[in-house]
């Protein structure tokens, strides 16, 4: 019988194991840290605990519920993209994506992160919708992504600490914007949100985190009653209902008029900018027209337009040449709307989310994984 994930305690939940185990409360919070701030992988690393209980937790719990299996870096050598494999053989990605053009003192280190293996909602544009729905994740296999990437950014900052001065958190950032639909997961987002902001763990600012939805209507009206200070960017890739769901299903449950509504009652009660994500297809919605209803569409309302050329993917979608995303967003800044294009990183690796699963679910068995390097394990040996 699998051992459950020990990331799926919450501090409550913890506190109770180890009570029922006969262990005063104070060893849950030793442990507690050494989870998620000293970043443990094994139980008998940790010594702080009495060797006996380091036994009996091991025969209890899983400490680590996702097994990596492939990672991959770019060119740059600013984008890791990592496939895991969870405790029933589903595969999700991570991507990890390095700033430093600011200098060691503002670096960041931002993790895309998945809530879901697959998803449902089946946007034409995107390699993960086109793969279908398998589950959702839970609160562990959601924090475990970004606790494994802080190991291996600590590690990285340990060989290179002879040549640079960085005070930075080993994680800055983290954006909810990996395989699937993080409000269809709701408590389970939530439950991973509040485990990353805890001051005793992993640390991150609710401001440092990004949770991005297609548009699920009752899951933005439920953020904006949550006490956390995360941002929200909605997919909109549309100005009209026509459009967005030729490319987006869930338009038709949700269409345009329902979603600017809940976005519209979401600012005022959190007076949060939101970012709007939108996908340049070219011939399909970047033409001068649509960048001027989009204008009026946003006219008023506390927001950031990211506009972002297509990834290639086995859709047919093409990028549109320089030109034309410039056009489309210098109409969006004379008419006030804050806009600026997004040109994506790690693109020799296939940094879109769902392309390196779907490639190694079809290779056959034995095959490389191209494009990009691979590193030769994924724990970044």
């Amino acid at each position: 019988m699998a051992r459950p994930s020990i990331l799926d305690l919450s501090r409550d939940a913890l506190v109770a194991a180890l009570k029922e185990m006969g262990e005063p409360a104070f060893r849950a919070r030793q442990l507690w840290k050494a989870i998620y701030s000293d970043l443990a992988v094994s139980f008998e690393e940790i010594s702080t605990l009495p060797v006996p209980l380091r036994a009996r937790l091991a025969e209890r719990f899983d400490p680590f519920p996702l097994e990596p299996r492939v990672k991959l870096r770019s060119k740059d050598r600013l984008v890791d993209k990592l496939l895991f494999r969870l405790p029933d053989g589903e595969l999700i990605e991570t991507v990890l994506m390095k700033y430093g053009e600011f200098g060691p003192a503002r670096a960041r280190r931002t993790v895309c992160i998945s809530t879901q293996a697959g998803c449902a909602l089946g946007c034409t544009f995107c390699a993960t919708g086109q793969q279908g729905f398998r589950r959702h994740l839970s609160e562990g296999e959601i924090v475990g992504q970004v606790m494994h990437v802080a190991r291996l950014v600590r590690a990285d900052r340990a060989r290179e600490s002879a040549k640079i001065e960085d005070a930075r958190p080993d994680v800055t950032n983290v954006v909810f914007m990996g395989m699937g639909e993080p409000l269809a997961n709701y408590s389970h987002t939530m439950a991973a949100v509040a485990k990353l902001n805890d001051p005793e763990g992993l640390n991150i600012g609710a401001r440092h985190m990004t949770i991005s939805t297609v548009g699920l209507v009752p899951g933005i009206l439920k953020l904006a009653d949550e006490p956390f200070q995360v941002n929200l960017a909605v997919s909109l890739h549309a100005p009209d209902d026509a459009t967005r769901s030729e490319t987006m299903p869930v338009n038709r449950r949700y269409p345009i008029a329902d979603l600017m509504d809940a976005v519209k009652r979401y600012i005022v009660k959190t007076n949060r900018r939101v970012t709007f994500e939108y996908v340049l297809l070219h011939g399909q919605n970047d033409y001068p027209q649509q960048a001027e209803a989009l204008a009026k569409l946003l006219r008023g309302v506390l927001c950031h337009v990211n506009l972002i050329p297509v990834n290639r993917t086995e859709a047919s979608y093409e990028r549109p040449d320089n030109g034309r995303i410039g056009t489309f967003r210098d109409i969006l800044n004379q008419a006030g709307i804050a806009a600026t294009v997004r040109f994506e990183k790690g693109t020799d690796i296939d940094a879109g989310c769902g392309q390196l699963r779907a490639r190694i679910i079809s290779a056959p068995q034995g095959a490389q994984v191209s494009p990009g390097k691979q590193v030769k394990n994924a724990s970044g040996e």
